[in-house]
């Protein structure tokens, strides 16, 4: 972990290491506490379909699934 500061302009630098392993883009997301970096893919479409590669169900039958499990927790 590093500390960093803000310059004069309101920039902030971060670290070479950060910037090799996670890259040069980040979306901003603010938490009641503070705030969080989160990594932008440099081909976000790719990177979703990276991690979704090994999904073996369509759209529909993921959103039943999903419409089923909260049907079911609100006690249907």
């Amino acid at each position: 972990m590093a500390d960093v500061a803000l310059d004069d302009r309101g920039r902030l630098t971060l670290p070479k290491e950060i910037r090799e392993r996670y890259g040069d883009r980040y979306h901003i997301v603010q938490l009641h506490d503070g705030i969080k970096l989160v990594p932008v893919a440099e081909d976000p479409l790719e990177a979703l379909r990276d991690e979704f590669d090994d999904v073996e169900k369509s759209a529909d039958e993921l959103r039943d699934d999903a419409r089923d499990l909260a049907l079911d927790e609100a006690g249907r």
